[in-house]
């Protein structure tokens, strides 16, 4: 098997450390109070302007049914390409970026269930830490798009 080194940005969740591939990231904003969408799913904290179009945010703490800060001015939005659509995504804390080798990434655990798995990649192993890593770009399902895109 042939290693390869990728990028990964690393962010915290809750107090949990989770990472994504840098290159399904476009940008990372600081926070700023998203306009409610009436009738969106309870995950979906509403829209921002971004770049002149309309970007569409998602609380990850809620699409994890983990419990939310209710402070959210040090959080940042993580703009996620999803091929032509772009979504942004509201993490408590990003730490930073670093080279992963492939090698180290292992396949999630048999108990993640169906849905988890479509956005878990794997575990990494760094410095005594173990991060989810996320697949961002998988992060709603098909449908959930067509409601909020």
């Amino acid at each position: 098997m042939n290693e390869k080194e990728i990028k990964i940005l690393i962010f915290s969740l809750n107090g949990e450390y989770y990472a994504t591939n840098i290159m399904e990231i476009e940008r990372i904003l600081g926070f700023e109070e998203p306009t409610v969408l009436p009738d969106a799913p309870d995950f979906v904290e509403g829209v921002i302007n971004y770049e002149g179009s309309i970007l569409p945010v998602v609380s990850l703490s809620k699409r994890f049914n983990l419990p939310s800060k209710i402070d959210n001015k040090d959080s940042k939005i993580i703009v996620v390409k999803q091929e032509e659509n772009k979504i942004g995504i509201i993490v408590d804390i990003v730490s930073e970026v670093r080279d992963v080798n492939t090698k180290d990434i292992e396949n999630p655990p048999e108990i993640a269930t169906t849905i988890s798995k479509r956005y878990i990649k794997g575990l990494i192993k760094i410095d005594k830490k173990i991060l989810i890593f996320l697949n961002l770009g998988s992060i709603l399902t098909e449908e959930e798009k067509q409601l909020i895109v």
